[in-house]
């Protein structure tokens, strides 16, 4: 009886000291971390609204496009070719006419087949990590995306062919940041291939921030040029056969800097200097560098601030007045980390095959409306077609126009 008395006792006076403790706090969860797009933001830019502009990725019918809005040069026409694409980015054509379109967001590449009097699309593939990436050559539609290499052989002719995966030849980094890609065949049969690199500012490793050249099969890897923070989208000079391309500047260094990049590449092994030194020798602010810009190869033409400058074209064909003859086409698909909206539009770059004495004109217009800084599309890629017109992608409303000229 004493014993289970003092027990008692001693199970009350432990449920008394437990009641009048303070109860311990919850472990504090940790902070979230902060997307991507903010890197490189000070902290006296913590207030800003900017943030990257969402993409629509539902389909836009071809009559909700603001056609009568976009501005051309006198005698060229647009037209939709094609729409109900959504996200529709760079495009490569086929021998026998169809179209394929790579994405982003959405993940799917098109198939656009035109019959004459209209176009009809299918989804080639679908649930793929940003699959920007459609080359074509040799009968063969290469896709890529963050994570993998797909080869369909024959598919303009056989829709249902199942893929060759070539993933594991291709060695693909694994960060998705600046990693959706453009890629294209070279005149040397080789596909290039960029890699962005994985931040708005920082040390981008030995993987990233640069373009390589692969062959077909993906061996043979060579990193062809570093210092290239996120171009997407390259061609080849028709007379010199030398890479153009364009890059994205770094943001938060303010409304007007540093801007965009329309680079050429004479030979192999040229540094265009990320992290260190942007567009036209302005050394950034977080990596400071003694000579920051002195290896460095400066761009042709700065493209303007917080562009996104994405596909480029040098216009062979003989549908358009012989004054465009190898002038340069560059879609601007507009920015984002600026107060007043720059870009949304397509601009030609005339100069000669050096590079020298390069001017900017505007081309097609009419996607963004400054009196609101408001915008409809955003123009990504151009294809020409063998009749001379020019195709360009629209990004937002999914859309592909075809752009004619007549007297």
């Amino acid at each position: 009886m004493f014993h289970r008395t003092l027990l008692a006792l001693a199970t009350l006076s432990l449920l008394a000291a437990c009641q009048s403790s303070p109860p311990t706090a919850a472990a504090a969860a940790p902070a979230p971390a902060a997307p991507a797009w903010q890197q490189g933001r000070l902290p006296d830019q913590a207030g800003s609204t900017l943030a990257p502009v969402a993409g629509k990725l539902t389909a836009t019918p071809a009559s909700d496009i603001p056609l009568q809005n976009f501005k051309l040069p006198p005698g060229f026409k647009a037209e939709v070719w094609a729409a109900g694409m959504p996200g529709a980015r760079a495009m490569a054509r086929a021998e026998n006419g169809k179209v394929y379109i790579g994405t982003r967001g959405i993940g799917r590449v098109y198939e656009v087949t035109d019959n004459g009097a209209a176009r009809t699309s299918r989804v080639v593939v679908d649930k793929l990590v940003q699959p920007a990436g459609v080359a074509y050559a040799n009968g063969s539609l290469v896709v890529m995306a963050i994570d993998k290499v797909l080869r369909f052989d024959g598919i303009a002719t056989n829709p249902g062919v199942a893929p060759v995966d070539m993933t594991a030849a291709f060695k693909l980094p694994k960060e998705q940041h600046h990693n959706w890609k453009y890629i294209a065949f070279g005149p040397d049969g080789k596909l290039y291939v960029p890699f962005g690199a994985p931040c708005n500012i920082c040390e981008p490793g030995e993987e990233y921030a640069q373009i390589r050249r692969y062959n077909a099969d993906g061996s043979g890897m060579e990193v062809i040029a570093r210092g290239v923070r996120n171009t997407q989208g390259f061609a080849w000079h028709p007379e010199s056969r030398d890479l153009w391309f364009t890059d994205h500047g770094r943001d938060w260094m303010g409304d007007d800097g540093p801007p965009d990049e329309l680079n050429r590449m004479v030979k192999t092994g040229l540094n265009f200097g990320f992290p260190y030194c942007h567009a036209n020798g302005i050394p950034d602010r977080d990596f400071p560098k003694a000579g920051a810009c002195a290896d460095v190869t400066l761009p042709v033409q700065t493209m303007g601030p917080h562009a996104a400058a994405m596909g480029v074209h040098f216009y062979t064909g003989s549908m358009f007045p012989a004054e465009y003859r190898n002038t340069l086409f560059v879609a601007r698909k507009g920015s984002w980390n600026r107060t007043q909206k720059f870009g949304y539009d397509v601009v030609t770059v005339r100069t000669d095959a050096t590079g020298a004495n390069p001017r900017i004109q505007p081309f097609m217009t009419g996607f963004l409306d400054p009196s609101n800084d408001s915008f409809s599309g955003r123009p990504t890629y151009l294809l020409q077609l063998p009749d001379g017109s020019l195709l360009i992608s629209d990004e937002q409303l999914g859309a592909i126009y075809r752009i004619t000229y007549a007297k």
